[in-house]
């Protein structure tokens, strides 16, 4: 499996609510590509995959394939509290 489906592949197990981070994922395989994580949630056109539950470290919510007000839009609908384009630490989940 290549690193972009292995991303996809975890990021699936992020329940709705919930986020984890660029950096998480990418520790999660093993590497610290956190801009190639993020390479790969703007790439993916599969909507099983809910790519707009990764942000940054910081909460701050990044990028998204199909502009960040979607993004916000997606979480906030899922009862993710977004301030200022940044996101509730207290949503986090550390993937293993």
């Amino acid at each position: 499996m290549d690193f972009r489906n292995r991303c996809y592949e975890l990021v699936r197990k992020v329940p709705e609510g919930k986020v984890t981070s660029y950096r998480a994922v990418a520790l999660a395989l093993g590497c610290k590509a956190y801009r190639a994580v993020g390479s790969a949630m703007n790439k993916n056109n599969d909507k099983s995959v809910p790519c707009h539950r990764v942000v940054n470290s910081d909460g701050n919510i990044g990028g998204f394939n199909s502009r960040a007000e979607n993004k916000i839009r997606l979480l906030r609908k899922e009862g993710v509290k977004v301030v200022n384009g940044k996101i509730n630490l207290n949503k986090f989940v550390k993937l293993l």
